[in-house]
């Protein structure tokens, strides 16, 4: 009971963090140094990322006319915009795609540490703050999806290999990246939350190949409630980021950054 608890928590924080730009992986390895469930730890390895799974879905049931080509609801114009914009999903997922296949044990076994995350949390914290304050009295250049060029979708997807560092947040290294090359806000987050769904299923694919398909019950239990709970919480997170960025900006998200960082460095320096 204790370990589907645990998943319970787990699935919370995921789904508050993934979509807001503040690193879920790293918010996950933090609170996993208080909370330890008693699988192996390939599983929670596993877990760690195959629970993203929920709170993607959750971008799947709340933009799924939006992003179904097939709807019998658009006209001809929107479905090929709808087929185009998945064009450019598939573009800004290569890089990211490349990068993690080559090196995912690597990551795992040295980056997915305290220190690593605490950095990141940190540098990408200024980062947003510095962003912000010089686009305050810049106009963006793009304001709907469809604007978005396919050179501007790679670039993107190259923010999106950063990400692969625990604590720098995917949507953070993308919404940053969107925002340098003139992206709205509104525009550089719906892509953010687009581009994730064919990049966590992935990641979430490989992680159950590697693991194997040997489950406990228990197993078998955690993997669901984290994911059950992972969504809906998300459903509550992305509605709740959407209509933020409308009136504000993404500085208050780099100071909780820098704030938990510095937190993060303390807390370890002084009690190990």
């Amino acid at each position: 009971m204790l370990d589907i608890l645990i998943a319970v928590i787990l699935g919370i924080v995921e789904g508050i963090t993934e979509w807001l730009p503040i690193s879920s992986t790293g918010h996950m390895i933090l609170v996993e140094q208080f909370l330890h469930m008693s699988t192996s730890h390939e599983f929670n390895s596993m877990f760690r990322v195959v629970i993203q799974l929920g709170a993607i879905m959750a971008v799947v049931v709340l933009y799924f006319n939006k992003l179904n080509p097939f709807s019998k609801r658009k006209s001809a114009k929107q479905k090929r915009n709808t087929i185009n914009l998945w064009c450019k999903i598939v573009v800004a997922c290569l890089p990211a795609a490349v990068i993690g296949l080559l090196f995912d044990d690597i990551l795992d076994k040295y980056l997915y540490n305290y220190v690593v995350v605490a950095l990141m949390l940190i540098i990408y914290g200024i980062f947003f703050i510095l962003i912000e304050k010089k686009n305050e009295h810049t106009r963006p250049q793009v304001t709907k999806l469809t604007e978005l060029t396919y050179q501007m979708a790679l670039i993107i997807g190259g923010f999106q290999v950063l990400a692969l560092i625990p604590g720098t947040s995917r949507s953070g290294a993308t919404i940053l990246g969107a925002l340098l090359i003139g992206t709205s806000r509104y525009v550089a987050t719906e892509f953010t939350f687009y581009l994730a769904i064919p990049v966590m299923f992935g990641a979430s694919i490989l992680k159950v190949i590697k693991f194997g398909f040997h489950y406990t019950t228990i197993e078998v239990v955690i993997l669901l409630v984290g994911c059950l709970v992972a969504f809906f919480v998300s459903v509550f997170a992305i509605k709740f980021l959407m209509g933020y960025i409308k009136k504000h900006d993404f500085k208050a998200f780099g100071y909780y950054r820098i704030v938990l960082g510095v937190l993060v460095l303390l807390y370890f320096l002084i009690f190990g």
